[in-house]
């Protein structure tokens, strides 16, 4: 940010071929900044046990459409099909679960963002529900580009990076995953991840059934 201003500063800003350019680069970053704060804040929250969880019952089905709507115009960029339930004509019922719903819709979010980020065009990110008796598993799954073996128990901590040249491309803060973690930690849940290589992952985490 400062490297362009200074150039807009030192004339470039009576260039017009140029100062639209640097103003817009700044304003990413600015944005990118902003993303970077926040999840700091967050995850400086979630680890000295700040988080307050206001728990209430809810309908975990229409909370992952809600999160869905709000994400697919990224996906449509890229062709990708989100896609709530095992398939796109069974009807789901609700399933009511007892949570921080904000946290949760966090959860949800960071979980879609990464599948639309590293999926594969015209791909497939889908979000299902198993039953579990007490409990409901949510799983979102794609069929992207997936996580080496040797990455996958890493994927969860702190400004890990699978594809660092990738990700920073992408404008990912490398917190997403460590802050989901940390929340379903808050919840006394867990999240697991499977993956393969070209093949896609699946993250997966519990919430008790209200």
């Amino acid at each position: 940010i400062q490297g362009y201003i200074l150039t807009l500063l030192d004339g470039a800003l009576e260039d017009e071929t140029i100062n639209r350019k640097y103003l817009e680069r700044s304003e990413k970053s600015i944005d990118r900044l902003i993303n970077i704060v926040n999840d700091l804040e967050e995850i400086s929250k979630l680890e000295s046990g700040a988080l307050h969880l206001q728990t209430e019952t809810f309908d975990i089905v229409a909370l992952a459409r809600e999160i869905a709507d709000a994400t697919e115009m990224e996906a449509s960029k890229k062709g990708i099909t989100l896609r709530v339930g095992h398939s796109a004509t069974a009807p789901l019922q609700p399933i009511p679960v007892k949570a921080d719903r904000r946290y949760i819709g966090q959860v949800l979010v960071n979980l879609l963002v990464n599948s639309v980020k590293y999926g594969k065009e015209d791909g497939l990110t889908k979000i299902a529900f198993i039953d579990l008796f007490d409990k409901v598993m949510v799983e979102v799954s794609d069929n992207g580009i997936g996580i080496a073996p040797e990455d996958v128990p890493r994927v969860f901590e702190r400004f890990y990076r699978t594809d660092k040249s990738r990700s920073r491309e992408m404008g990912g803060t490398g917190l997403g995953l460590a802050i989901v973690k940390h929340i379903m930690e808050a919840h006394h849940e867990t999240i697991t991840l499977r993956s393969e290589p070209g093949k896609g992952s699946t993250f997966s985490f519990t919430l008790p059934k209200a």
